[in-house]
């Protein structure tokens, strides 16, 4: 899957910003000529490139409709749970938020970087590498990551609950907007509330936010949207799943109302693919099974489930988390480092290679590298569902003291356990409606 090399735009536009600056400092005028037929130019370019045609036969296999989704999906079990046990669910759940934050906050600190800047990091400051615990120390302490939390926030000695993430408010967020508008939730009641309560948000739903604000109706918002295929539909779907437990097809549908304020095609699975495996998570004993379940409530030929299919058969060959990024570079050359596909295949190789094992699982994740405080919240979601608090060492919540800091206007601190009964209580709901509407 090569990508077409592109030029390198951004030292073009560095160099005729910093060329129109010295021009200006040396009495130049007239240079909003040439500034306005540059900006044209890039216009033009993006004009055309939307209008360039796509393979038709690929689209006809990776529809946006709901409907035109299911009827490609493979056979799957659609429904896991026959009852609801709000005991055991509670467990699970508050194993799942803690998978995803320890992930997360594991993740955070090394965003992005290289596999080899966290293993020279780790040597310098006599940490394991893989991590076995949170860092000891962070890079650039005092820098705030969203304006709220600083890096050393994120270390195991400075930590004091579990500091602010976008992977982490869109947890609180999906329950905050079940909540407020009941399971019937519209697109547009997804997209309005991140206006409301939201500080930030990334450039794959902004675009689309911005395109509701002035206007476009929800269900539009993101056709067209140039970044529709990139992570964020997948690192919002948690709720959909711990809200639709052992019903994989329940929060695959739950998440696509959300995904499609934003995303398109594979981008729009990503998120009800990881729903559908977070739900199967609670009712399997293995994270494969989680996944292949997962496999069931997406279209069988798109893009993401072959990746993922193949993630699944090169894990046998995958033995740690050097093999797993070498093996991602090679089939996804070129591909951005926030894509849905390449990502999603390292959460499958973290799963893969840590099963039940909540330590690897999440360890192994990070060392992969790319967005990998995402990829590694996802896998401890999934890992944490299947084998509840009791089975993620205490070290990995010991100073999350009851509380996540966040971005959402009038909620800078969230309680963990609040948190988890405010779940309980609407994942017993639902289940109770769906189960009488079955009956």
């Amino acid at each position: 899957m090569s990508y077409p090399k592109v030029p390198d735009y951004r030292s073009i536009i560095d160099e005729i910003e910093s060329l129109a600056q010295l021009k200006h400092d040396h009495g130049a005028k007239d240079l909003s000529v040439p500034l306005a037929r540059a900006e044209a130019a890039l216009r033009r370019a993006v004009k055309a490139m939307g209008k360039l045609p796509v393979d038709n036969e690929l689209a006809a296999k990776e529809p946006d409709g709901l409907e035109e989704i299911r009827a490609l999906r493979p056979r799957g079990p659609r429904r896991l749970w026959d009852r609801f046990d709000s005991e055991m669910y509670a467990q699970k759940v508050e194993g799942a938020l803690i998978g995803r934050m320890a992930g997360c906050t594991l993740g955070a600190a090394v965003e992005g970087w290289s596999v080899e800047a966290m293993a020279a990091w780790a040597e310098e400051i006599g940490d394991p590498f893989p991590p076995t615990d949170y860092w000891s120390r962070a890079k650039m302490p005092s820098d705030l990551r969203y304006g709220v939390s600083r890096f050393d926030a994120y270390t195991r000695d400075g930590m004091d609950g579990v500091p602010a993430d976008d992977d982490i408010i869109y947890t609180v967020l999906g329950l905050m907007i079940l909540e407020k508008h009941g399971p019937d939730f519209t697109v547009e009641d997804v997209g309005r509330m991140w206006h409301t309560d939201l500080n930030w948000v990334y450039k794959d739903m902004e675009w689309p936010l911005n395109r509701l604000l002035a206007g476009t109706p929800a269900a539009k918002a993101a056709d067209e949207n140039p970044y529709a295929e990139l992570i964020c539909a997948f690192i919002r779907c948690d709720p959909y799943g711990y809200l639709a437990p052992g019903q994989p097809e329940r929060a695959a549908a739950l998440d696509y109302r959300d995904g499609f304020m934003s995303h398109r095609r594979n981008g729009l699975y990503g998120g009800m693919f990881f729903s559908a495996a977070i739900s199967a998570a609670f009712a399997v004993d293995h994270p494969a099974e989680a996944i292949r379940i997962g496999l069931t409530e997406i279209p069988k030929e798109c893009r993401l489930a072959k990746e993922i299919r193949w993630a699944l058969r090169a894990s046998e060959r995958i033995r740690d988390y050097r093999d797993a990024r070498r093996a991602v570079d090679r089939r996804f050359k070129g591909m951005t480092m926030v894509h849905t596909i390449n990502n999603a295949c390292l959460v499958v190789f973290g799963l893969m290679l840590g099963g039940t094992d909540f330590t690897k699982v999440i360890s192994e994740t990070v060392a992969m590298g790319l967005d990998n405080d995402c990829t590694a919240a996802t896998a401890g979601s999934i890992a944490g569902a299947i084998v509840g608090k009791r089975g993620i060492p205490e070290r990995w919540h010991r100073r999350f003291n009851d509380k996540i800091h966040t971005y959402i206007r009038g909620h800078d601190v969230v309680e963990i356990g609040d948190l988890v009964e405010r779940y309980t209580k609407q994942a017993e709901v639902l289940f109770a409606e769906r189960s009488s509407a079955h009956e």
